[in-house]
Order: C-alpha cells, then structure tokens, then sequence
C-alpha cells in the first residue's frame, strides 16, 4: 500500500557560519562541538518534536498532528534558541584551549524553518524517511533570501500555512513578512522573527520566581511525562481545566495573541472565578503566577517550577509565597480549602500525566502520537500521590 499522508509540524534547525568555521580549524575539535550543539537543540526540541534525521549541521525534526497551539510552538523553538546560546557561551567560558575551533565558537549561531504540511512515511534502505511536497518545500527555504532583510542575523522562518493552522497573530507580534519564490512551487509566503533581540531580552529579564525561602508553602509533584508534555499540562488552558479541582473551564487574554508575561486567565468554578495574572514566564522552566482568589480579596502569589528526574520524568516544585500582611489571617482562614484544592488538583495531575507517559510509551513502538493539545486523552484512572515537601 501506498505511504499514508498525515498532517505534521515541521522544523529545520541549521547552524549558521558552520561551514566558514569548519574551513578555518581544527577538525577535531570542530566535530565535537558540532556533535555536542546539535545534542543541545535537538534536546530542546524534542519532545514534542521526533528526529527525522540529522543532515550535517542542522536536525530535521517533525510533529504529527491535526493542530498546533502557536504559543507552544513559538515557545518550544526559541526555548531551544536560548539552550543553544547558554551552551555556546558556556562551551567558550568553560575551555581553557586556545585552538582556532574553541576560539571561533562566538560566530556560530542558529536559525529555524518552520512549516505545517502534509508528509507521508517511507523506508528506504532499511531507514524511515519523510516525503511528500511539504518536506521538499521546507528543505528549498533553506536557500533564500532573508539575509537581504535581516543581514547575518539568526531569525526564524514561519510559512503562512503554519502561522495560519497555529493560530499565530504575526502583524500583532510584529512579524517581519516575507515572500520566498520556489522553482515549480511558486512564491510562499513567510514570516521572520529576529532571535537576537530576544535572547538579549532573556539574558537580562528580570526574575519573578517564589523561592524556598519566601515560600510559605511548598510540596512537590513527581510525574512520569518530561519536562515538555508537563509544561503544556500546566500552562495550556483546555489542559488546565482538566485536572484544576472543580474547574469548569479557562478563558485566557494572552498579550499579542501569545501565551507568557501579561497574559490574564479567568479560571471558571461554577459562578466563581479566579483571576490570574502571569508575572513570570519561563517555557519549560518555571511559570509564576498571581491569582485572586473569587471575591474573598486574597491575593496569592504562585511558582511552578520544572526540573528533570531520572528516565525522563519531571518533578514539579510548588511554591507559594507568604501572603501581605493584611492578608495572613484572611490566608489562615482560607488554608483548609486551599490545600484541599491544591492536593486533589496535584492528584488528577499525576493521574492524566501517568496516562500520558503510557501512551507516549507506547507511540515508541506504534508511531509517533499525536500532542495532547490534538485532543487525545486516556482514560483508565491510575494510582497517584503527591510528594509532600
């Protein structure tokens, strides 16, 4: 039978000014830092992404799924843009050779091309391959002409089709358009955002993290997912009504059409609501948050902070800080119900992540599942319990 289409999510990661450095040092030296920053971007990557296949200095990797969430997207390539750039500096900082390979790490950098399309799969010579128009006509963009835009500057390049199946607002996150004219294809349309301005925004951005030590309580949550899945668990909000104690469902206002810092989410109990502010916004690592708790006038300030664990788990740390001081005995009065809340929340959490880490297993084997945020849940209950700190 003839290879089935399906939808995917396609990135190409390629390393820029490798083949200028590959020509001016050491061979050695050169292979191993190569090997050791693909390692770091395919890392970040995956999951939710699968390796295609490496192709010298860049990784293919793909996504099957009938839908994307833009701000998860967005939020997974350029989290894997800073790992890249906090390894190269730390690959520098970290050598004392003096060797023209460790010396010239500085003019390496990193660009994506991003697609959404229809891709079928193929063995040839014993290997899974890609194919289809879609993954031609990614790999063909990689020859183009952004730097007559943006000059040798690292970007990422969106098509049209998986901005529009994303639900990106590109003129709102003011996207720089762009047309790229492809031999038989034709002209795609494409948006670049420019990745320095926001590794320099990163480098310096002001943390808003609950600490152990001004957390008045805290308790951790071990759960069988990595650090990728758990973070779309807790962050996207069809997701979040899931496992939220007696949650009927989370409306968000994010800023410029994109989940992070700024956005305001209504967490709907019935008639009650919840307002939380997002004051801190680390993809993957830690998400900070200030909710108003329905109409009591109790403020709480909240870290859910990620971290991995052995065999590809992730331990979550929760936080929360000690309440103003006008506000501590409205907190005592408050506590039974908050933590009664807060554990059967962390239980329905380690359940539906259990159920999930099994279905990732098994997709080892079946193919590639598709993400959580397709729609696709188990259902059989699981035995859970929270870790207590």
């Amino acid at each position: 039978m003839p290879p089935k289409p399906e939808p995917a999510c396609l990135v190409i990661a390629d390393i820029s000014g490798y083949t200028g450095y590959l020509a001016g040092v050491e061979l050695d030296h050169a292979q191993d830092i190569l090997a050791d920053l693909i390692d770091t971007m395919v890392g970040a990557l995956r999951p939710p992404f699968q390796l295609s296949k490496l192709e010298g200095d860049a990784a293919f990797v793909y996504m099957v799924a009938p839908e994307v969430d833009g701000s998860l997207l967005q939020d997974t390539i350029e989290a894997a843009y800073f790992a890249f750039r906090r390894r190269l500096r730390s690959i520098r900082q970290g050598s004392t050779c003096e060797c023209d390979a460790c010396r010239q790490i500085p003019t390496l950098d990193l660009k994506f091309f991003v697609h959404y399309g229809q891709v079928a799969k193929q063995s040839m010579s014993g290997q899974e391959e890609l194919i289809g128009r879609d993954v031609i006509l990614i790999h063909r963009l990689l020859k183009n002409n952004v730097e007559s835009k943006l000059g040798r500057r690292p970007y990422i390049l969106y098509t049209d089709a998986v901005v529009r199946r994303a639900g990106i607002d590109a003129p709102a996150q003011r996207m720089i358009e762009h047309v790229e004219t492809i031999d038989i294809i034709g002209e795609v349309r494409c948006w670049l955002r420019e990745l320095e301005p926001l590794w320099q925004a990163e480098d310096v951005r002001h943390r808003v993290e609950v600490s152990a030590a001004d957390a008045l309580v805290s308790f951790q949550i071990d759960v069988d997912t990595p650090r990728a899945t758990t973070w779309e668990f807790l962050t996207a909000p069809a997701l979040r009504a899931l496992w939220t104690a007696d949650s009927t469902g989370v409306r968000e206002a994010p800023v410029d059409g994109r989940r992070g810092t700024g956005t305001i989410n209504h967490c709907m109990h019935g008639k009650d609501t919840i307002v939380e502010e997002i004051l801190d916004w680390r993809p993957q690592q830690y998400v900070t948050r200030r909710a108003r708790i329905f109409d009591t006038g109790l403020n709480l300030v909240m870290t859910h902070a990620l971290s991995d664990r052995e065999g590809g788990s992730t331990r979550i740390d929760v936080r929360v800080a000690k309440p103003a001081a006008e506000e501590a005995q409205l907190f005592g009065q408050l506590a039974p119900l908050l933590d009664q809340s807060m554990r059967a929340s962390g239980e329905t959490l380690v359940r539906l992540l259990a159920e999930e880490a099994a279905r990732l297993r098994a997709a080892q084997t079946a193919g590639p599942a598709l993400p959580v945020s397709a729609g696709r849940f188990a259902t059989q209950p699981v035995t859970v319990g929270l870790a207590p700190r």
